[in-house]
């Protein structure tokens, strides 16, 4: 229903919905395909979830913690600092702020100069060719358009017993935007950012405890090998896990949970974060007047080329399922405005690489050994642990490893995965070496820079061949 006072109506080729990684980039490209576009984004500053308050924040804040961790660890080599290292939170946030503002308003520029128009305020569809955008002065925009594109993202999940009240408890918005150390953190939810955000907290000298209902970090979704790196890493780091436990209430200074048999235990608390998943943003958007329903959890479904249902709606990014990542989201924001200007396109990748900025990072793409397994290849592994990398050495980074899966009858490449430093920069060898359909003679007989981390991709293909020269193994 129509709210407050009326704008003329705008039309246009195309309207993207939403400005995070998929919608602002779907945007650009329609425009320089020959789209007239609108973008509409219910935020003052482009980029959503990912620039504002996610990727790129956090990634500025673990980088921040890493050197302060290095800085107070320096005296291994010699490096002597004159009095303690300190960390200032004012000057930290206002660090990682600089960045966001430069790269938000990097955003909004290129939309302008691709001459894309851009509408601040929440979309709603009035019907399958109309949308209404309810702007923060409750001023009605009605938009009219051939084509749009839903690109809404997702919103953390909430945990009913214990909601967000911005303070004591929080969610990772606020997490990012702390300007104390809290003495006591504790982070409900074993996942990728749970996990991200607690150690830079630890590193900065909270004592942190993550409290995770299932009985490994990271979902047990990753290679035995990676998971006994990253829980001898987290133990070193100082920061306490509970598994297989369920928080039940919290109060100021304190966080009541309870393990697998009733048993409740109190957790001293400062700050606790609820990090337990995203769900899609598609509440509010009046897809039933599009013509279109999700399913139980709130995603839409999409074919090759990111058409829903309805022919002229398309959707990327997080609404359309899982992996929710950003990269993701910008190949199909490409794919849906190619194909909505005529031009051939489709979403036919192999894979989709996955990193997470944990201590050691941990990045994977491809089968697991037990997924590869479940499908029916006969596998086998090679495994080089970074002890055996000068590089790694002399980066002071031997907590890691690389591990090749791949098929024993055809030796063709099935995953990669690597925990270490700066894994989340190797990981695109593996994802390449999967859509180019490669063999392990292929990574072992392509010469890689010494000394570097990338070699220990190489190695791990030549322990795989036997042909290692810088590790015995029995890997074969």
């Amino acid at each position: 229903m129509v709210v407050g006072n009326v704008n003329a109506t705008e039309m246009c080729d195309s309207v993207v919905i939403g400005g995070g990684p998929g919608g602002y980039v779907a945007a650009i490209r329609l425009a320089q395909l020959g789209q007239d576009v609108i973008l509409i984004d219910k935020r003052p500053t482009l980029g959503g979830v990912c620039l504002n308050e996610g990727c790129i924040p956090s990634k500025a804040l673990i980088h921040a913690a890493e050197v302060f961790e290095q800085m107070n660890h320096a005296s291994t080599m010699g490096l002597e600092l004159d009095g303690s290292v300190k960390v200032n939170m004012d000057k930290l946030q206002d660090w990682k702020s600089g960045i966001i503002k430069r790269l938000t308003g990097g955003v909004a520029s290129l939309e302008k100069g691709n001459g894309v128009r851009i509408i601040q305020g929440v979309a709603a569809f009035r019907s399958p060719k109309q949308l209404e955008v309810i702007g923060a002065d409750d001023r009605v925009q009605m938009v009219d358009f051939d084509n749009v594109i839903i690109a809404t993202g997702s919103v953390p999940l909430e945990l009913p017993p214990i909601p967000v009240d911005g303070d004591f408890v929080i969610g990772s918005t606020e997490a990012l935007d702390l300007r104390e150390v809290p003495e006591h953190m504790v982070v409900i939810g074993g996942g990728y950012i749970g996990l991200e955000l607690g150690t830079v907290y630890c590193k900065l000298g909270a004592k942190v405890t993550i409290v995770e209902l299932q009985d490994q970090l990271l979902g047990g979704q990753l290679e035995p090998e990676i998971t006994r790196v990253l829980n001898r890493r987290t133990k070193k780091l100082g920061m306490s896990v509970l598994l297989k436990h369920k928080a039940k209430s919290a109060t100021p200074g304190k966080l009541v949970v309870e393990d697998t048999e009733g048993n409740t235990k109190d957790i001293k608390a400062d700050k606790v974060l609820i990090s337990i998943g995203r769900r899609p943003y598609s509440d509010g958007l009046g897809l039933d007047k599009a013509g279109l329903a999700t399913d139980d959890y709130g995603f839409l479904a999409v074919d090759i080329e990111r058409r829903t249902s309805v022919p002229h709606i398309f959707a990327i990014g997080d609404i359309t399922g899982q992996p929710m990542l950003a990269h993701k989201a910008y190949r199909e924001a490409k794919v849906a405005a190619e194909v909505i200007a005529g031009h051939p396109s489709a979403y036919d990748v192999r894979c989709v690489p996955a990193v997470m900025f944990t201590d050691p990072e941990i990045a994977t793409v491809g089968l697991t050994e037990a997924q590869a397994k479940e499908a029916g290849y006969d596998v086998k592994i090679g495994v080089f642990p970074w002890k055996a990398s000068g590089r790694a050495m002399s980066l002071g980074a031997t907590e890691g490893l690389s591990k090749i899966v791949y098929d024993v009858e055809t030796e063709r490449i099935l995953g990669v995965h690597i925990a270490g430093a700066h894994a989340a920069e190797l990981i695109a060898e593996g994802a390449l070496a999967l859509e180019l359909d490669a063999f392990l003679d292929d990574l072992a007989h392509t010469i890689h820079p010494h000394p570097t981390l990338s070699e220990t991709v190489l190695e791990a293909a030549e322990i795989a061949l036997g042909s290692c020269a810088h590790f015995q193994s029995s890997n074969r």
